[in-house]
């Protein structure tokens, strides 16, 4: 892709229509080159202040009215909105002075909003629909007895597979499809330690709470060591991973749940493991800026983001759940076994694992041990 403005301001413009998912925009705009302090609508820090409406600042794809319908009922207007590309790029621009009212960060990246000051306790009592919210995810980035997330969309990273293709045991699906030595060169892998180093310690069987000590990093990276001579491609590139499965290239990847919703659409013949181990589980939410110069306005954000109609087209355009459980009566039950969804999300959420905010000096570990894996060594 040519690192040039158009080639930018294009993809800008396919994220505001919903065109390109928060996922998908950051994965385009870093094979530009070009950093998000370079695109052009971040360019005035107090862009926020000067407007009447509230400023949502949040990943591509999810700027879009189809989200936000109560707040235009209620205010005959949309909230200003841009885009970034990861909750550390949108956390860095914060930082700096971006002046916004609400942010969508992630679960195990929202106590660092929290520890870095720049939110502010959210008033559940003007949410309308937080009691509708799905109480495992109600209070899972709470800090101090305060309630700082807002939990709202939330999917999984396991395994998209050809199902004319794999034969799956009748011990059920496992992580171990992606080291079964019959699909040698068949099979690819995230290329970012954020999904796979914690996907290969559930496989492992590592808890959660354990995955930082000194043994388990060197549990997992052996693990991942011993699967490279399997795997075709470490990528982040879904697009590339779903056009790789559709071909027959590859008959299995490690994806998010988006990509079979994809090839489903297109005709493939594929599924989304249930792994007997878990599958990697991620919350994404509202969060309410310290310095938001809209709060009350920014609840209204928060509230069309909660509601039903938001949680409808999450689900059935974007494949995706949704915290509000209401949402899921508005989705027919083909369209949810389609989705691999359920009319009781708790049923999928309690299957899987919830990633969960670790020490930065973790994360630099396993960031190099990754690479260095990736590289053959």
């Amino acid at each position: 892709m040519q690192n040039d403005k158009s080639s930018v301001n294009e993809m800008i413009e396919k994220a505001a229509k919903g065109k390109l998912s928060r996922r998908k925009f950051g994965e385009l705009l870093s094979l530009t080159g070009v950093s998000l302090t370079a695109v052009p609508v971040f360019a005035k820090p107090t862009a926020a202040a000067e407007g009447e409406e509230a400023f949502y600042f949040t990943w591509g794809g999810y700027d879009i009215p189809e989200l936000l319908g109560e707040y235009y009922e209620k205010h005959g207007a949309y909230p200003d909105m841009a885009p970034y590309a990861s909750s550390n790029d949108g956390l860095a621009k914060v930082r700096s002075g971006f002046v916004v009212d609400v942010m969508h960060p992630c679960n195990a990246n929202a106590p660092n909003w929290v520890e870095a000051g720049v939110v502010q306790p959210i008033d559940t009592s003007k949410l309308s629909h937080w009691e509708d919210v799905i109480p495992s995810m109600r209070h899972i980035a709470d800090r101090d007895g305060e309630t700082y997330f807002a939990p709202m969309d939330w999917g999984q990273t396991s395994i998209t597979y050809r199902t004319d293709i794999v034969e799956i045991p009748e011990s059920g699906e496992s992580w171990g499809i992606l080291w079964d030595e019959r699909y040698k060169g068949k099979i690819a892998m995230i290329g970012n330690e954020g999904d796979a180093w914690w996907c290969a310690a559930i496989y492992a069987g590592i808890p959660f709470d354990e995955i930082d000590t000194d043994e388990n990093i060197a549990r997992v990276a052996e693990l991942l060591r011993e699967q490279v001579p399997l795997v075709r491609m470490y990528t982040d590139d879904m697009t590339s991973v779903e056009q790789a499965l559709a071909s027959g290239e590859l008959v299995a990847a490690m994806t998010w749940n988006s990509s079979p919703v994809t090839l489903k659409a297109e005709g493939v013949p594929v599924a989304f493991a249930s792994p007997n181990e878990g599958a990697l589980t991620w919350v994404c939410g509202a969060m309410i800026s310290a310095g938001a110069p809209h709060v009350e306005k920014a609840h209204d954000v928060i509230n069309s983001l909660l509601s039903p109609e938001s949680g409808r087209f999450l689900i059935n355009d974007y494949g995706y759940g949704h915290s509000n459980k209401k949402s899921f009566d508005l989705v027919s039950e083909e369209r949810l076994a389609e989705l691999g969804l359920s009319r009781n999300p708790e049923d999928i959420l309690g299957a899987g694992k919830f990633q969960i905010p670790t020490p930065d000096i973790f994360a630099s570990k396993i960031a190099e041990a990754y690479a260095e894996i990736q590289a053959g060594y």
